[in-house]
């Protein structure tokens, strides 16, 4: 009994859902993973079709472990998503004509180079990002370029794309509404970001039509209500979208300029807000737009790593160091320290503040004395340097002191990394009760559109904090380590041809 929210995270890897009560308590949480498909060095896509199931799986695994709640008590859905993956797909029936390209994706890097060294500027200054293959734009031209009679289709007006919030409410509302969020839309390298609007220009470099792509609405706002017959017997509305970053961002109340909150997720995501000022970076950042709220945008400097957990899973998968992620708490542990070992976790290029699309991973340091610990706390450690690399930048963009640090997603469980992360900053690192804050905000903003709440400020009253982690390392050893990660990171840049 009682009213229940639900938020749906999709992620990188997997889908969780939270089941929220009217305490702001997570009642109940699902998960589903999701197969990661790599067709070629470099390519990275995922099956929509199984996201899909993945998202309704998740969500029924929540509900039954919720028996009190029945599905009269659910409210609303918020939905977050991985931000730049997209897709396209068959207006009529709503199956992809390929599979989703992911963000990590590089087979477009050749293009985006053209891009930045022709319309660089105007890119940056109309859309905030820097031309990469990183976001939605490029693999979109790629799906419409390669998969056979797809333009010709899309001028017929048979197809639809978008990123995957798009493609999920079309899918999940029964096929009754597409549209797509000023949050998820600012990732896409299409969209204006001081008018929250597709822009032309964009549009024409990268040969999309207009018409295929959705309109763009707030983030918090009752789009339509899910199918019964597709989403678990529940007909609720659809009242929030946003990407996980974002979600993540309102979910730990940073709602006021210079608050700054970082992700730790298959990759790492960290968002300063700036408020209703679009800061241009001078350091290599981006300017994503984390909420559009009854037409007003708010702003935010962003920077990111594309390989922070998917790290610790290439120790499991890859390399058959461990068993699961767990364990390498205890591995770091266990050794003082690295032995000398610096890991560049560039699987697939650097992001901020690097930009190099064509780094690749490195090791360096390896003596005879090495061990797996040593290998498993150098990844732990890359982590920690590339979120220190973006702090930093940000700090100086944005032009004042970091005093704290929040932090949320399933790395944050590993206390070696979250007390190197303090070291390296050299400022606390808070962690929140709840660890799952993108499915959290998105559950958040839609129980906002829906009445439930009168104003985003009221988050701050919903999440407590579990943790604070306090610096300890010493300034020498501090400016050492990062000297250190700095030479590593420049034998990796420029690597693939």
């Amino acid at each position: 009994m009682g009213r229940y929210f639900l938020g749906i995270d999709q992620g990188t890897t997997g889908t969780t859902a939270l089941l929220i009560n009217e305490k702001w308590e997570v009642a109940a949480r699902g998960y589903q993973e999701h197969r990661q498909i790599y067709p070629q060095p470099g390519w990275v896509e995922h099956d929509p079709e199984e996201i899909l199931q993945g998202c309704v799986a998740a969500v029924g695994k929540a509900l039954a472990a919720c028996p009190q709640c029945r599905r009269e008590d659910v409210v609303s859905l918020g939905i977050d998503n991985q931000g730049e993956t997209c897709t396209v797909w068959e207006a009529d029936t709503g199956r992809p004509i390929y599979n989703a390209l992911v963000w990590q994706d590089r087979r477009t890097s050749a293009f985006c180079d053209q891009l930045k060294a022709s319309h660089g500027d105007y890119i940056r200054q109309t859309t905030g990002l820097v031309a990469d293959a990183y976001f939605s734009a490029s693999k979109l031209r790629w799906i419409l370029d390669n998969v056979e009679g797809a333009r010709e289709r899309a001028a017929r007006g048979e197809l639809m794309a978008g990123t995957l919030d798009s493609f999920l409410i079309y899918r999940l509302t029964g096929k009754k509404v597409w549209v797509t969020d000023a949050s998820t839309a600012g990732r896409t390298m299409l969209m204006d970001m001081r008018r929250g609007q597709w822009d032309e220009t964009m549009l024409d470099l990268c040969s999309i039509p207009r018409s295929l792509l959705p309109d763009i609405q707030d983030c918090s706002c009752a789009y339509a209500y899910t199918d019964p017959d597709v989403f678990c017997g529940l007909r609720i509305p659809v009242a929030a979208s946003l990407a996980d970053a974002h979600a993540a961002l309102c979910a730990q109340g940073c709602l006021a300029p210079g608050d700054i909150k970082t992700t730790y997720g298959t990759g790492v995501f960290m968002n300063m807000n700036t408020g209703h000022n679009m800061i241009l970076s001078q350091q290599g950042l981006t300017c994503s737009l984390p909420w559009q709220i009854g037409g007003v945008r708010t702003y935010a400097l962003g920077g990111s790593a594309y390989i922070a957990g998917a790290a610790i899973q290439w120790l499991r998968d890859g390399l058959g160091v461990i068993d699961h992620a767990a364990q390498t708490q205890a591995l770091a542990q266990s050794v003082a320290d690295t032995g000398g070992v610096y890991f560049v976790p560039a699987f697939s290029g650097l992001a901020a503040p690097w930009w190099d699309q064509y780094a690749r991973g490195l090791v360096i340091g390896i003596t005879g004395g090495t061990t797996k610990a040593h290998l498993a706390r150098a990844v732990l450690e890359s982590i920690a340097f590339q979120v220190y690399d973006n702090a930093m930048t940000m700090q100086k963009d944005a032009g004042a002191p970091l005093t704290a640090m929040k932090a949320d997603g399933g790395p944050v469980d590993n206390e070696f990394l979250m007390q190197f992360q303090a070291d390296l900053l050299g400022v606390p690192v808070e962690i929140p009760n709840e660890k799952e804050t993108s499915a959290y905000g998105a559950a958040f903003l839609a129980a906002l559109a829906v009445g439930e709440f009168s104003d985003i400020s009221e988050v701050k009253h919903c999440l407590k904090l579990k943790k604070r982690y306090l610096p300890a390392m010493s300034e020498d050893e501090r400016l050492s380590r990062i000297d250190r990660w700095h030479r590593a990171v420049e034998r990796s840049l420029n690597w693939a041809d």
